[in-house]
């Protein structure tokens, strides 16, 4: 038996990064009740709230959606996994806990795509809202928001080897790329303080689950939303054998995220009418581009053994395992406190590009998966991808289940620029691995390997089509525009529908150029302004 109320004023669909943030700023006002449906769990692992817990917690089921893509031509034919969070927090609560805005251009671009309000003047206060960075408050960073930010806490000897060389290859160092330029080589930003990941979940519900206009529903699968003619009234929920029907007065909000909102979309009979009609679903509204526009950052991953230890020996045995723990138990310091990874750089594989066009994660370990652990050799990995992918894929339904997990089609690799900007992210990486100081640890090139030259093109294509892998950031499938494949218009409001908004990283037109987290958070604090100004 359900104890929650079934009629609020707000419902949430998806407790994620943005969904975390909408709850908390739309029950701020006590006149407004609200409803917050996660399809997962709570957050109660104690391996979500330790930073190197992902490395559990993206094989865990109960955490993790475990998606996985249909066979993609451009990655050789292959499938490949797609971990998503399946608890409060979302993907925040799995990631890896990178902190990335991404560049001022990206959301300027938005704006000139139409979408009024978006642009980097007008979404930097909400980046400056939701974060408490450690740095202390300045003209690009918040001081007192409820999101903590910290510098990596954590350095390592082969990834300051890897700095230097970079900056010997004449990339400069940049303090703080979350501030008024990205370009630069550094150390990644992070989702925590103290030792402990700060989630969405963390940051915007920890202190507010016992208001009493709020209800936080877990463990409630989203089967579709409910209709009065072409308002949106509410959302059906699965909760075991139990279907109930949360009715929202003013508006239902779904923050499920790229496959999730274009999923429930669908399923309630708003996407593209001829594919919807495959599955028997009662056409709402025929809305093309539900489902389009997926935008992924696919990463090549160079692997260097090194000489000096790194941490595929430093965690080796139960002994290693143990001062580890209790280091961390002791200190909150450690391994433990990592992120995925440690070391970045942004940078421009061209001189006449305007703005940095890839991206570096340097992590000091390696593996063929990092789920299976890490090698038993010292070995250390820069992982390179291109930031802004012309190429776009799609989700599609495989029934009108949903319970059945959708078709993801990334379509990695589509176009000739995304081919060659990653074959170019490949060189700068070797050309970096050549410089001191980083060259003097290194013993050998494990992946791509000397028998692939930089002067190989093709044989460094095929090699990353064959090993390149996603990095965790689908957007884009319910996007943001006034086009004839846009979904929600520049409020966030799903075209053709009343009551009904997407607030989530899928309403991005195109990617940011960086990791997603960030933005997600971004988009649910200013999507909360625009539901309460269009309240009043």
């Amino acid at each position: 038996m359900w104890i929650f109320a079934v009629e609020y004023d707000f419902v949430i669909v998806g407790a994620g990064s943005a969904g975390c943030a909408l709850a908390n700023r739309l029950s701020a006002d006590p006149r407004h009740t609200v409803a917050l449906i996660e399809a997962g769990g709570p957050d109660s692992s104690p391996w979500i709230h330790i930073p190197v817990g992902y490395f559990k917690t993206i094989n865990d089921r109960r955490l993790n959606w475990m998606y996985r893509t249909e066979p993609d031509d451009g990655i050789a034919g292959r499938a490949i996994d797609w971990p998503r969070g399946k608890t409060l927090g979302g993907s925040s609560s799995i990631n890896g806990l990178l902190y990335v805005r991404g560049q001022p251009q990206d959301y300027d671009n938005w704006r000139q795509l139409g979408n009024a309000g978006w642009g980097w003047e007008d979404v930097l206060p909400y980046f400056r809202r939701s974060e408490s960075w450690e740095g202390g408050e300045n003209s690009h960073r918040g001081g007192s928001g409820p999101l903590s930010v910290s510098r990596s806490a954590k350095s390592w000897p082969v990834v300051d080897a890897w700095l230097k060389a970079a900056q010997a290859c004449g990339f400069p160092y940049n303090d703080d790329y979350n501030g008024e330029n990205q370009e630069g080589i550094g150390y990644f930003q992070l989702t925590a303080r103290n030792g402990l990941r700060c989630s969405s979940a963390k940051a915007y519900l920890s202190g507010i689950k016992n208001r009493p206009n709020l209800d936080i529903m877990t463990h409630a699968l989203a089967a579709g939303l409910t209709f009065d003619g072409k308002r949106a009234t509410g959302i059906e929920v699965i909760r075991g054998r139990e279907r109930q029907t949360i009715r929202a007065r003013r508006e239902v909000v779904l923050s499920s995220g790229a496959i999730g909102s274009a999923q429930i979309l669908m399923l309630s009979g708003i996407g593209d009418a001829e594919h919807l009609g495959e599955h028997g679903i009662e056409v709402r509204q025929h809305c093309p581009g539900v489902g389009r526009n997926l935008q992924d950052h696919l990463q090549a991953r160079p692997v260097y053994k090194v000489s000096v230890p790194t941490i595929n020996t430093r965690t080796r045995g139960p002994l290693n395992m143990a001062r580890i723990a209790m280091q961390y138990a002791l200190t909150r310091s450690g391994p433990m406190t990592m992120a995925a990874s440690l070391g970045t750089g942004f940078l421009r594989t061209r001189p006449e590009l305007d703005s940095p066009d890839i991206q570096f994660h340097i992590q000091p370990f390696s593996a063929d998966k990092p789920t299976e652990g890490t090698h038993t050799f010292d070995a250390f990995t820069a992982s390179v991808l291109q930031l802004r992918p012309e190429s776009a894929g799609e989700i599609r339904l495989k029934s009108a289940n949903p319970q059945d997990y959708p078709a993801i089609h990334p379509n990695y690799l589509a176009t000739r620029l995304d081919q060659q900007t990653l074959v170019d992210g490949i060189r700068i990486a070797r050309r970096i691995c050549r410089q001191t100081p980083v060259k003097d640890m290194i013993t050998e090139e494990m992946r791509p390997g000397p028998e692939l030259p930089d002067d190989d093109y093709e044989g460094l294509l095929d090699w990353a089509r064959r090993n390149s892998t996603t990095i965790y950031h689908p957007t884009g499938t319910c996007k943001m525009g006034s086009d004839p494949q846009a979904v929600v218009d520049h409020r966030l409001r799903v075209h053709g529908v009343a009551g009904l908004r997407v607030a989530d990283a899928s309403i991005m037109p195109r990617i940011v150029s960086g990791n997603t987290n960030a933005p997600a958070i971004m988009i649910g604090e200013k999507a909360s302004d625009m539901i309460l100004e269009d309240a009043r």
